[in-house]
């Protein structure tokens, strides 16, 4: 989905609870009563649709990337939060306890126990899932959090919804329920699509690893092979979710860039840097062994950017994967246009694929710049990082303006490489990014 096209649309469907409440002519109320209202409308809205937020849709996440999409999803569920939180304190004016003594017609809210307790419980998990998010590095497993966090926030959502619809003014107009229902279907969808459906298609298209092998230091090359279907479609500079040795409704996946091209075949081809959990055991992992592939995701692609005069691929550590997806991709093509790589690490030992790297410079029109943070006696290459003089000094005026950038490597360097395109006049439409770690 296009960016604006998805903007637009979210928009519309959180807006859209507000719109239908204002067009219900109910009695006016106090300004303060109907921004209590609005609030607690426009947060339980955007709770909803948090839910298709989650990174897990490729036709969300498939232009703008992942990693903007959770982003997007962290900011908007703050803001949710915030509405939500300070919905009830915002009330200022007297309603009646009892619906009899209401005008006939009449939606005012309803203080009654049955309406309230719901609204109550929904506020106070709210708060616990808002600690829950904030601790969740130190107090959880990435992949059991995301299962409780979904959960927790379905509660949370349908106990807001019951609230809204007993005791709300507007919520129990029959329309505004209906809106409210479709929403809550869409999010149990949403949960029911990562936890149950997404798995048994996941097990009916099996890998088996091909082969482990080591590239560098803590650097390994995992290669998968389809096992009864044809493989992946995907385009270089795509990722994958990986889960290895487990059944496929298993919470435990890891999310890898393909560093293969579609041109070599089925056989997909992941750069893997040992960094804790799965990782770590990487070397471990025998060739035969059952796993489980979803995807592909990823916004490093150059679907928008096919008539760029030129790339230029700026790669951290393991950010090596996509780039050498990409120039794999663009030497089997016989591609003539000028690439520039420029591949930074702390020494030579942590170089991945260097002899092949090395080949294509000398084979196609491929220039290789290395950037070693602690380089050894006698290195004549670039040192230190990324920085904008060395980037100055490989970029020209004309490729600044007509080139495309593909970046991918630590968030820091990706904030850094990118503060300097932008700062060298590089249009930011033409400079790509994506980074696993959103906070």
């Amino acid at each position: 989905m296009p960016a604006a096209v998805l903007f637009l649309f979210y928009i519309l469907v959180v807006c859209t609870p507000l719109a239908l409440a204002t067009v219900q002519g109910q009695p006016p109320r106090g300004v303060w009563d109907e921004l209590a209202a609005g609030a607690g409308m426009a947060g339980l809205a955007i709770l909803l649709v948090e839910f298709v937020l989650s990174g897990r849709f490729r036709s969300i996440s498939g232009n703008i990337g992942m990693d903007v999409t959770m982003r997007l999803h962290q900011l908007l569920a703050r803001s949710a939060a915030v509405l939500i939180v300070l919905h009830p304190f915002l009330y200022r004016g007297q309603q009646s306890l009892d619906p009899r003594q209401l005008p006939p017609g009449s939606g005012a809210l309803d203080f009654g126990f049955d309406g309230l307790w719901p609204g109550i419980v929904a506020w106070l998990l709210l708060g616990a899932l808002m600690v829950m998010a904030i601790g969740r590095d130190a107090l959880y497993r990435h992949e059991h959090w995301r299962l409780t966090h979904g959960v927790m926030a379905l509660i949370v959502a349908a106990l807001g919804i019951l609230h809204a619809t007993r005791a709300g003014q507007y919520s129990r107009e029959p329309v505004l329920t209906w809106v409210w229902g479709s929403l809550l279907g869409i999010a149990v969808l949403s949960l029911l699509w990562v936890y149950v459906i997404k798995p048994i298609w996941k097990r009916a298209h099996l890998w088996r690893v091909s082969r482990v092998r080591k590239l560098a230091d803590r650097t390994w090359e995992l290669r998968l092979v389809p096992e009864g279907h044809d493989g992946l479609r995907y385009a270089p500079g795509h990722f994958a979710w990986i889960s290895i040795g487990r059944n496929a409704f298993s919470l435990n996946e890891n999310p890898f860039s393909i560093a293969s091209a579609p041109s070599d075949g089925s056989e997909l081809r992941f750069v893997i840097k040992e960094l804790g959990d799965f990782t770590n055991h990487i070397g471990d992992v025998e060739a035969g062994t059952h796993a489980y592939v979803d995807a592909p995701f990823g916004a490093l692609t150059l679907k928008g950017h096919e008539s760029a005069a030129g790339l230029c691929l700026i790669a951290g550590g393991v950010g090596i994967a996509p780039t050498l997806s990409h120039l794999r991709a663009l030497n089997a093509a016989e591609d003539p246009r000028p690439r520039l790589l420029i591949y930074g690490n702390r020494h030579t030992g942590q170089i991945v694929h260097g002899e092949e790297l090395s080949q294509m410079a000398r084979d196609t029109p491929l220039t290789l710049v290395h950037v070693l943070s602690d380089p050894p006696d006698g290195w004549t290459g670039e040192t230190g990082f990324v920085r904008r003089d060395l980037l100055e000094r490989y970029i020209d005026e004309n490729a600044r303006q007509a080139w495309v950038f593909i970046l991918c490597g630590p968030p820091p360097m990706l904030h850094m490489v990118e503060t300097a395109l932008l700062e060298m006049g590089v249009p930011a439409r033409h400079i790509l990014s994506e980074q696993f770690s959103y906070d």
